[in-house]
């Protein structure tokens, strides 16, 4: 399910990240110089681009969270792939458990006392897309393209946070981060379970 190799060295990077830029800005409750810039070029924007925000934004909200996976999972059951439908819901939950908790940890803010660090949705969003780049490979495919559409779409919803001031750029950055780092590992667990159980079924002689 997972391709391991590349994907241990991205995870392994991308946890670094993750753990150098909390550090950073434990208890920040201002935009960096590079936040500034970025938040002075993207924030406020105008229909219908602010439409678009929004409606990526509420794809990270509880209701559409849970459609979305619910439609992956449903998928991945329709075409008889439970070990899949397992792997949906851990490569998603992980990456979204890990921010909620970071945040507290770390302690950066936003608007007064909102918790930013890292952003969930940003996390959300591109778990969901690591996740179907990797059960549509099955382990066949090229390491860029795959990482490169999870790029994309968490970047895409990391435009929108920052659009809506609901995040800082860092903030995106580590929630992108926070699922390329734990994506692979709940693979890894999902896949040593599934096959621990394979085990227990298979018959003795």
């Amino acid at each position: 399910m997972v391709l391991r190799g590349w994907l241990g060295l991205v995870s392994g990077l991308a946890a670094l990240l993750v753990l150098v830029l909390g550090l950073r800005l434990a208890g920040e409750s201002r935009p960096g110089r590079v936040d500034g810039r970025i938040q002075d070029a993207v924030y406020g924007v105008e229909p219908p681009w602010r439409y678009a925000a929004r409606g990526l934004d509420s794809l990270g909200e509880p209701l559409g969270a849970v459609l979305l996976v619910g439609a992956v999972v449903a998928g991945c059951l329709l075409l008889r792939r439970p070990r899949a439908a397992v792997f949906a819901v851990a490569g998603v939950g992980l990456p979204v458990v890990a921010a909620t908790l970071l945040k507290h940890l770390v302690g950066r803010t936003i608007h007064g006392d909102n918790l930013s660090y890292p952003s969930g949705h940003t996390a959300f969003l591109t778990a969901v897309a690591l996740v179907l780049g990797l059960l549509a490979a099955r382990g066949r495919a090229r390491p860029l393209p795959v990482l490169a559409a999870a790029a994309a779409v968490g970047a895409a919803m990391a435009w929108a946070q920052v659009a809506l001031g609901a995040h800082y750029a860092t903030d995106t950055l580590a929630g992108g981060c926070t699922a390329l780092a734990l994506v692979p590992a709940a693979g890894r667990l999902v896949d040593r379970a599934a096959d621990r159980l394979a085990g227990r079924s298979a018959p003795h002689s």
